[in-house]
């Protein structure tokens, strides 16, 4: 295997030279490996100054690509496939795409620092081929005037960000450009755009944005692993992730345990966001002014309501706190939650074609919640019509199984809707991404957001045994398999993206296949259920990103555990935390350390992502927390009063609040203690009596 080497002075041209231009000097060394996902080539590479004069800039260490077909490039959290370059460009949110010919917001080569990535690796798949590197996000200072490239849990002081690339055959950007790559960088750029958010894209600067200094005779040492191997389709990528993952894992801090969690983020949405007069929860909670907030008589903080059926609020913050409320024997807390649900249910259908309506304001239902203007069609959101009703079910089982109450008039409401989902299927099984307001026929496809329409029938199907549908529901789990799933390039979820890829829409998929399999006994689906798993790993964090913007870098806060939202939206959000109960589920028949794992990630980081003192965060109270964790600096946009730059939003969102307690009210307390975080060995104790596939 060949390495590119190159370099580019931060005060030089934007195009990379050889490297003894800039009076610099390399050495490999290659030291074991075969080149398969599990094993892959291991060496050393040596930059070093040879020159008389100091060297600042960036080298690239670039992997070709010349295996047949046209490759799909995947960066963990930041471009999978081309990240839709094929599809039109001029849509309401811009992200980063990939295509042959540059046009804003699509360049045919990327250079990103290297904490955009929840997993430190550059891959490409081609027609028959998986190559890629794996290499260090950052680096660190050895004390002997060289710097050398993180490994996980080492504690050598950190130094400056590396960076990774991907390209399609480019002139003018680095010696050899006839051909594909992906890369590694020493320093960074972020090229030739950065995206701080999809209305802040800024433009390459001329001198280089992250350079490295190497003193004459100094030198940077980084480790790569490179894979270079047969590939049936783009789920090559899954073993060469799990090998990253063995390589970078770092745990999330350790602050509390799941009981902890529950009580003091619970506690804190029902007493500070609960709108009585509303029947709902607040979509924001302020303790200090911030432009949009209202005062609402008899409340002590600001407050935006945002209502909506689900995400961003409704059934995704009543359900889990019902949930907790269950979990701590609140009474008061669990009347509010049945509230804010039953006012939904009995009230949030549309007349006109029995779907749910998916926003609300002062009691007015509509289709017109915060993401309208940003749709291409107006309508029902498959993706919230689906999670309404998912929720729904999940509130009704809530009910039966702790408390032995049936709510059969919402089972009613439900059991009509479900009907009407399956009526909008296309011929190949995907639900809409938009029904129409009036008749309910599907308004527009190609979106895998629709999933959760399949969640919520196979959900329904599931607990009421009706599988009448079920051969519709097959068909159309085969199609997002098919067609996004396989291809680890799913989009189409969250309403503000405009179609970016996503890491939402699949934990619809998760909890739709393990309804199927529930239902078959099919092994099949613990196997796409794994599949889907690591598509959502993709986005999570193994390592822990040092943070230099507070409140996080004063917290303490770990990255890993934590999900990357979109390739639009690029913050880690907490909604991938729902799948932790799904992860238990497939424990139950699968022993696998990989995915246990990545559900200790996820429940340790979930643990630590709120206010566990007041104030800890820079605002609120215990329990208080946003949606918005900014893990890399580049693209951070909320200020402090004084003008400087925050980490995170610094307000109580209970959707993002809720998203925790579904995950963390979801563990099997029967099998696994709740008042300490879980290990893998935890969980593999607690797992040992797996039952076989047939259940």
């Amino acid at each position: 295997m060949a390495l590119e080497c190159s370099a580019r002075r931060a005060d030089g041209a934007g195009r990379y030279v050889r490297l003894d231009e800039c009076g610099l000097a390399v050495e490999v060394d290659w030291h074991g490996g075969n080149g398969s996902p599990a094993d892959p080539w291991r060496c050393t590479v040596t930059v070093r100054n040879d020159g008389s004069v100091a060297f600042e800039g960036v080298v690239r260490i670039d992997i070709p690509i010349r295996a047949d077909g046209e490759p799909r490039f995947f960066l963990p959290g930041f471009m999978y496939g081309r990240n839709r370059g094929e599809a039109p460009l001029r849509t309401a949110t811009k992200f980063p795409r990939l295509r042959e010919r540059s046009e804003l917001p699509a360049s045919s080569w990327w250079m990103i620092r290297g904490d955009r990535l929840s997993n430190p690796c550059a891959l490409a798949v081609t027609r028959s081929r998986v190559v890629g590197v794996v290499s260090s996000p950052y680096l660190v200072d050895r004390g002997d005037g060289m710097l050398v490239g993180h490994e996980a849990c080492d504690e050598l002081p950190f130094v400056q960000y590396a960076g990774f690339s991907c390209m399609l055959p480019t002139p003018g950007i680095v010696p050899c450009d006839d051909h594909a790559s992906v890369g590694v960088t020493i320093g960074y750029e972020n090229a030739p755009w950065l995206f701080v958010s999809s209305t802040d894209i800024r433009e390459r600067p001329d001198s280089a944005e992250g350079p490295i200094t190497l003193a004459p005779g100094g030198a940077a040492i980084m480790r790569l692993d490179i894979v270079d191997a047969p590939a049936r389709d783009e789920r090559a990528i899954i073993p060469v992730l799990e090998t990253v993952y063995r390589r970078f894992h770092e745990p999330p801090r350790q602050v509390g345990a799941p009981a902890r969690a529950i009580r003091d983020i619970a506690v804190a949405v029902d007493r500070d966001a609960w709108l009585e007069d509303e029947h709902m929860y607040a979509g924001f909670v302020f303790d200090h002014h911030s432009p949009g907030d209202e005062i609402i008589e008899g409340k002590p903080y600001m407050y935006r309501r945002l209502g909506s059926s689900s995400w961003t609020n409704g059934m995704a913050s009543a359900v889990p706190m019902l949930a907790s409320a269950w979990r701590l024997g609140d009474d008061a807390m669990r009347r509010h939650a049945l509230d804010g649900i039953e006012h939904i249910i009995q009230h949030c259908i549309n007349p006109t074609n029995g779907l749910p309506y998916t926003a609300v304001e002062h009691e007015r239902w509509s289709n017109r919640g915060w993401w309208f203007d940003g749709l291409s069609n107006p309508g029902h959101s498959g993706y919230l019509v689906g999670q309404t009703m998912y929720s729904a079910l999940r509130a009704w089982q809530i009910e039966r199984r702790f408390g032995g109450i049936d709510h059969s008039d919402w089972l009613k409401i439900i059991g009509n809707v479900i009907p009407r989902l399956a009526a909008g299927r296309n011929a190949v099984g995907e639900y809409p991404f938009v029904f129409d307001e009036m008749d309910g026929s599907g308004a527009e496809y190609e979106s895998f957001g629709g999933v959760w329409c399949l969640a919520a029938s196979a959900y329904w199907a599931l607990l009421t045994g009706d599988h009448s549908d079920l051969d519709g529901m097959l068909l159309s789990e085969r199609h997002y398999h098919d067609r996004y799933v396989a291809h680890m390039e799913c989009y189409g979820a969250p309403l503000d993206t405009s179609k970016a890829v996503d890491s939402e829409g699949i934990l619809g998929y998760i909890k739709a296949v393990g309804c199927l399999y529930a239902i078959t006994g099919d092994a099949m689906y613990l196997d796409r259920m794994r599949e889907a798993f690591a598509y959502e790993c993709s986005f999570r964090f193994c390592w822990n990103s040092p943070v230099g913007v507070p409140p996080l870098n004063e917290v303490g806060w770990s990255s890993c555990g934590g999900s990357v939202t979109s390739t639009s939206n690029a913050h880690i959000h907490p909604m991938s935390s729902v799948a932790i109960e799904d992860m238990v589920y497939y424990l139950r028949y699968r022993n696998d350390t990989y995915i246990a794992s990545r559900l200790c990630d996820a429940v340790g980081w979930s643990c630590q992502t709120y206010n566990l003192k007041d104030g800890e965060y820079g605002y609120g109270r215990v329990g208080w927390m946003s949606e918005r964790f900014c893990h890399c600096q580049g693209f951070l946009d909320e200020r402090y009063p004084d003008g400087s730059l925050c980490s995170t939003w610094r307000c109580l969102m209970p959707w993002a609040a809720g998203a925790i307690l579904d995950g963390l009210t979801g563990l099997y307390w029967d099998v696994m203690p709740h008042d300490e975080l879980p290990t893998v060995t935890m969980v593999s104790r607690a797992m040992g009596c797996v039952h076989d596939e047939k259940g």
